[in-house]
């Protein structure tokens, strides 16, 4: 390690507070009934129940989503024996991972023992405080032992991932890459380098896929293992030791082999011995932090080899990271006594299948420009692909329930997948209802900027989902190269209708149509001619005005004002009112609020807030929420005399008038809006009850501010929006920042304003 790395390690462990864990309460602590509820008296409630049947621990306390990552430091990394205590950054680290990935909260325990009884002894005490056990980094042979006597006596997973984590990426690899070359595993023959607990738990799991343990050979520190060698043997190598036929060093056996496993140290296979192997090798150089042959040495001997390592620099990497958060999410949500041959299994195909479906928007942006499509250089998935939870833990926790060690089975495994998905997507929840309603009637949405990456992406989500039928307009040739460049399972007129911006046979109606609108605006044949082709907003608001498309989505890149202006000038505004606005969503920790109008209109009067508010208080209703609404003001019923305070006090009299039943208060400052006791003190008898879920603003900048406000410091960027309302048909602009999940979710709504419509 570099002194500079060295030192930048340091210093992100010991600030801004040492270390990378924290325990943080999941309950309010505020008051004394909270403290009553949390400790004496009310817990004793929780405790009987527990008494009463212990499964209530899961209803009652943290434990089915804590588990309990154990070392004693005798093999950490690449650093050895380094102790307990030394190995306590790791196990963080570990633990930290767990978080990031799967939501599942983690202690840490590092022990001094280094007897394995003991040791046993001492993690099983401790089941009834864990859901799982996550064993880390101690030395084989202890390992095997200690692992399975704890399989023996504790009835929640234990799971050593030095030996199982990495046997089930290694699996994955293999599995795909004797896909890309078109070999079956039970004829190929495999030569590993090592005979430690990775390297055997790999060569177990690739039995139970079907290799065949005569096509194996074992090789370790001192050769070949074969029957009747005795240094250093242990009872793992005896079950993988072959008939001696004169073969004793790696050399000797990797010749003709389809298949090279190395678990062991750097630099132990040459270019020779990668020369000697079958045709289209696949060679797993897993060792750290130097493998065993260099991937660019290893494709010099054979430009033919697929070639995976456990570095990060190179492609293919092997990281136990694609399978321990995602292993435990599924076994912990059923209640898994523990985690058996079939939920590694299953592990092992969800991961492999998953590489070879289309391209992560979030993975094209972490890895850049590395090849993210399925085949030699990508055989497993990256570790940021928010896919791997929502693939992975359900096939975890069904091989678990098939299996017979569920002791809480899912009663409905896609409520399942969508509760996952909530994890990965912060917004499924809150559009579920109109996602649902979306897929009932697919309408056509067209996507004005085609060519965009984002947009590319998203359509590939709206395809797989069934939520419309996307109309994209752009550049064949272009539209074509990002496809295959983003690995997406896209095909124009098959699973999208593709409009040519520049040969369209429509244009000519088009423009002619738009010359009709604007003929007496100053826009000459030619110029309308022109902004036709040379605009694909302008285009997709024809389409929607023609019939020839039911919904638009544009605004990807541009102002929100250059899209609006064309919108308003070709689709215009619903029932002649002249009055549009835009609303965005924002998912916060303590509630979701919709703030308007934070896009179309700068000042808007009296009459026109009000019309906002019924347009913004209708559209909350899609998303099955009942409006509560607040209009806001520097001003808290009456007490400041402002233009702003009267303007808000009118328009709550038009609203009452026009929408009797709607639960609405003003005019009142944001912390009113948001605090009851607050709003309270200002006016007793005032007739909103709780936190305002719709804050609609005196102005644009005071919309626009607060919403991105909000939406950096309190949202994690988590929106829906903007929606546009008011348009005589429906369309919605987005801005540049929108993400490929803010994307979908907008067409999806789009498709469900469609269907209202007509």
């Amino acid at each position: 390690m570099d002194e500079q790395l060295r030192q930048s390690a340091l210093e992100y462990h010991q600030y801004p507070n040492p270390g990378k864990i924290q325990v943080a309460p999941t309950k309010p602590l505020a008051t004394q009934r909270d403290l009553a509820l949390a400790y004496s008296p009310g817990v004793a409630a929780a405790c009987d129940a527990i008494v009463d049947d212990p499964l209530n621990a899961y209803k009652y306390t943290a434990r089915g989503n804590l588990v309990a990552v154990i070392s004693n430091g005798t093999a950490v990394l690449g650093l050895g024996n380094i102790g307990a205590l030394a190995g306590k950054p790791v196990m963080e680290g570990k633990g930290v991972l767990f978080k990031k990935f799967a939501g599942i909260d983690v202690f840490d325990i590092e022990v001094n023992e280094l007897d394995p009884d003991k040791l046993v002894d001492i993690i099983a005490s401790l089941e009834p405080t864990f859901g799982g056990i996550n064993l880390e980094d101690i030395k084989a042979p202890e390992c095997f032992y200690i692992e399975k006597k704890l399989r023996e006596r504790m009835k929640i997973p234990v799971f050593h991932d030095d030996q199982h984590g990495t046997a089930i990426i290694t699996a994955a690899a293999v599995l795909n890459g004797l896909r890309v070359v078109d070999k079956a595993i039970e004829d190929v023959r495999l030569v590993t380098s090592g005979a430690g607990a990775a390297a055997i738990a790999c060569l177990e799991l690739l039995l139970s896929l079907g290799m065949k343990r005569e096509n194996i050979v074992v090789c370790d520190s001192k050769g070949v293992i074969f029957d009747g060698r005795d240094e250093k043997m242990d009872e793992s190598k005896k079950r993988f030791a072959i008939r001696d036929n004169g073969m004793r060093t790696l050399k000797d056996a990797i010749a003709n082999a389809d298949i090279f496993l190395g678990l062991s140290g750097p630099k132990l296979v040459t270019q020779e011995m990668v020369k000697s192997m079958a045709a289209h090798p696949l060679i797993l150089a897993l060792a750290n932090p130097e493998p065993e042959i260099l991937p660019p040495l290893a494709k010099e001997a054979r430009p033919d080899a697929i070639i995976c390592t456990g570095r990060s620099d190179y492609p293919n990497q092997v990281n136990n990271v694609l399978c321990f958060p995602f292993i435990f999410r599924g076994a912990l949500d059923v209640g898994a006594t523990t985690i058996n041959e079939e939920m590694k299994l299953a592990c092992v195909r969800a991961i492999a299948d998953l590489a070879m479906a289309e391209q992560s928007d979030v993975v094209a942006s972490a890895y850049g420009d590395q090849e993210l499509s399925f085949g030699p250089e990508y055989l497993i998935p990256k570790p940021f692909d928010p896919r791997l939870i929502v693939k992975i833990a359900p096939a975890v926790a069904l091989a678990a329930m098939e299996s017979g060690v569920a002791t809480r089975p899912i009663a409905d495994m896609d409520a399942y997948v969508e509760q996952l998905a909530q994890f990965v997507y912060k917004t499924n929840l809150f559009m579920k209802p109109v996602f649902s309603q979306a897929k009932k009637d697919k309408k056509r949405v067209v996507l004005t900027e085609g060519e965009d990456e984002r947009v590319l992406h998203a359509t590939q989500e709206i395809v797989t989902q069934g939520l419309a039928l996307p109309i994209l307009i752009g550049r064949p040739s272009v539209i074509q190269k990002r496809i295959e460049k983003l690995g997406l399972h896209l095909e124009a007129g098959k699973d999208f209708e593709l409009v040519n911006n520049e040969s369209d046979p429509r244009f000519n109606v088009y423009w002619q149509e738009y010359y009709a609108l604007m003929q007496r605006k100053g826009v000459s044949q030619e110029q309308a001619r022109r902004r036709v082709i040379g605009n694909t907003t302008l285009i997709g608001a024809l389409m929607v005005r023609r019939g020839d498309a039911d919904a638009m989505i544009c605004g990807t890149y541009g102002t929100y004002r250059q899209h609006f202006d064309i919108v308003r000038e070709v689709v215009g505004y619903n029932n002649g009112s002249q009055l549009a606005g835009a609303m965005n969503a924002l998912m916060l920790p303590n509630g979701n609020i919709f703030i308007a109008d934070t896009y179309v209109n700068s000042s808007p009067t009296s009459e026109q807030l009000a019309g906002i508010t019924e347009m913004a208080a209708h559209a909350m209703k899609r998303f099955g929420i009942v409006p509560k609404v607040a209009l806001l003001s520097n001003s808290s019923f009456g007490t400041i005399a402002c233009e702003s305070a009267e303007k808000m006090r009118r328009a709550l009299s038009l609203v009452k008038e026009a929408l009797p039943d709607l639960e609405i208060e003003g005019e009142m400052q944001g912390d009113a809006a948001l605090v009851e006791h607050i709003r309270q003190q200002a006016l007793p008898d005032n007739t909103l009850k709780g936190s305002a879920n719709l804050l609609v603003m005196p102005n644009v900048e005071a919309a626009n501010i607060s919403y991105n406000l909000l939406r950096v410091s309190a949202a994690d960027g988590v929106t829906i929006g903007p929606i546009l309302m008011g348009i005589a048909k429906p369309v919605h602009i987005l801005t540049p920042i929108s993400s490929v999940r803010r994307i979908v979710n907008m067409v999806a709504l789009a498709c469900v304003d469609a269907q209202v419509a007509g």
